[in-house]
């Protein structure tokens, strides 16, 4: 208490001139509007942009539950899509008669390996999601695997980028179907083989998924066209695909599920047999 009083009767001086000056600055803002209304608007600046700062500094800190939040709306938005887009070569269909034909579920990849010839990732996602082999996996942009293997939590996707892999795929222009297949060089390309000699196809074109399966549905992006050549035999294109997807940088991605695929599995078993 006694430095305080010290410090108050040492500077008493500019401690008067702050208090006359206060009170000087206090009557003039009162009485002159001018004053009062650029005293308001510098106030309001100086606490809007430190409002700002704390609440740009908040939004960071909630930007991984917000990145939750629309990886949900997006998985709610393809399930959608991907289930009225069986109705597009229709004129009419009434809503109420459509069937929900596939299902789709968020995870988030663990681990990415894009290095090698038998590429793998690992997601959060496993047998109590309700996750099972040959489930299609994609992201915002296109086609990422296959889920190959489950445990509990977990489960591991056979990668586009990996040599064992072969998807059908079609042209979208013309509806072509072929093979995509990875011949282990680039990750950013995969190659569409046994596509017919006579499709009219020119670089740029897109490819995607062709439907021929009960993994993917039809329209799944993949690519376009970087380059073609005619294969040994003459009889087929050899073609070059840039990929939609940045295979080296995977976040979120979406599992597939064909609720029709346990009956279209039997049914063609049971042609086999």
């Amino acid at each position: 208490m006694q430095q305080i009083i010290n410090f108050v009767i040492r500077n008493k001086t500019f401690l008067l001139f702050l208090l006359l000056f206060g009170i000087s600055l206090t009557l003039t803002i009162q009485s002159h509007s001018y004053h009062r209304s650029k005293f308001i608007n510098s106030a309001n600046a100086l606490t809007g942009g430190v409002y700002g700062t704390f609440n740009s500094i908040g939004k960071y800190f909630n930007l991984k539950d917000k990145n939750k939040i629309l990886a949900e709306e997006n998985t709610h938005l393809r399930n959608q899509l991907l289930n009225l887009s069986r109705s597009n070569d229709s004129i009419y269909i009434d809503s109420s008669l459509l069937r929900t034909m596939y299902k789709v579920i968020t995870a988030e990849v663990y681990k990415n390996s894009y290095s090698s010839f038998d590429n793998y990732l690992t997601i959060n996602r496993g047998k109590k999601d309700s996750i099972k082999q040959d489930f299609g996996v994609i992201s915002s942009k296109g086609i990422i695997g296959i889920i190959d293997n489950t445990s509990n939590n977990y489960a591991t996707v056979l990668s586009i980028l990996n040599t064992n892999s072969k998807i059908n795929a079609k042209i979208k222009a013309t509806n072509h179907l072929g093979s995509l297949e990875w011949n282990g060089k680039s990750p950013y390309f995969t190659q569409l083989v046994d596509v017919s000699k006579f499709a009219p196809i020119k670089i740029g074109d897109t490819i995607e998924t062709g439907g021929q399966s009960a993994i993917f549905p039809k329209g799944i992006g993949i690519g376009t066209i970087e380059k073609f050549e005619t294969d040994i035999s003459g009889d087929t294109y050899n073609i070059e695909v840039k990929l939609f997807n940045d295979m080296t940088n995977l976040g979120t991605v979406y599992i597939i599920e064909n609720l029709d695929r346990e009956e279209i599995f039997n049914l063609e078993n049971s042609i086999d047999d």
